[in-house]
């Protein structure tokens, strides 16, 4: 759905309101980056935060930013655009991360979804998905079930767009599979592909698709989390 972030559909689905999901007393998110589970959030909380270790977990803005630079590996998205592409409330936050362009004016690539993962009110930042407009990622829906072949699909506005996808899991192996490249474009145009993977280890899968080649590698950018069991 054009505009809405996948993981709050989730959670209005399961009846929980977006204000109070990260506080129950169990994650309804998928959680993409960068805990794996509530208990590494947990002990980065009761021992890495005090001791002053990566003190950016306290920080929805720089936990969005490493997102898209770490562990997605697009380096060329290298800052918050705007402080109005920040919305910060107690558990959940929206960020706007992007790039300059050629006449130095910055543009935003994606809008990252976090949530707080624990019940505390310093709990750490978590990417839970993305709030998606230009480009979506609507299929398949958050928090699915997904195995070695992934169906993905959603809308594009745009000219010539050339879409690549790629699937990462928070691990070892974190890039399973990518697919390349889905020839699109038109207003709110749909789009698929079927992307493979290595086996995923249980747990949250994220997958990606990005779209770029005018003026930067990843001009727009979404993302969503699935579950491999």
């Amino acid at each position: 759905m054009a505009g809405v972030t996948s993981a709050v559909i989730l959670t209005a689905a399961l009846g929980l309101s977006t204000g109070t999901a990260a506080a129950a007393e169990e994650f309804t998110y998928q959680p993409l980056w960068p805990f794996a589970s509530q208990a590494d959030a947990d002990t980065w909380l009761r021992e890495g935060g005090p001791a002053g270790h990566a003190p950016w977990h306290a920080d929805p803005s720089a936990t969005a930013l490493s997102f898209t630079r770490d562990y997605l590996g697009f380096t060329e998205i290298d800052r918050v655009t705007d402080v109005t592409d920040v919305t910060e409330h107690a558990d959940e936050a929206w960020v706007g991360v992007g790039y300059v362009l050629p006449n130095d004016r910055p543009t935003t690539a994606a809008t990252i979804h976090l949530a707080r993962y624990g019940a505390a009110p310093d709990a750490p930042w978590e990417v839970v998905g993305s709030r998606d407009d230009v480009l979506t990622l609507t299929a398949p829906p958050y928090g699915s079930p997904v195995s070695t072949a992934i169906d993905a699909g959603g809308v594009i506005t745009g000219v010539d767009e050339s879409l690549r996808l790629r699937v990462h899991q928070n691990g070892p192996e974190q890039m399973l599979g990518e697919h390349c490249c889905v020839a699109a474009g038109g207003e709110a145009a749909p789009w698929s592909a079927t992307v493979s993977t290595i086996p995923p280890q249980p747990g949250t899968v994220t997958l990606v698709v990005w779209t770029g080649g005018h003026v930067a590698e990843v001009e727009k950018f979404a993302v969503t989390g699935l579950l491999a069991s």
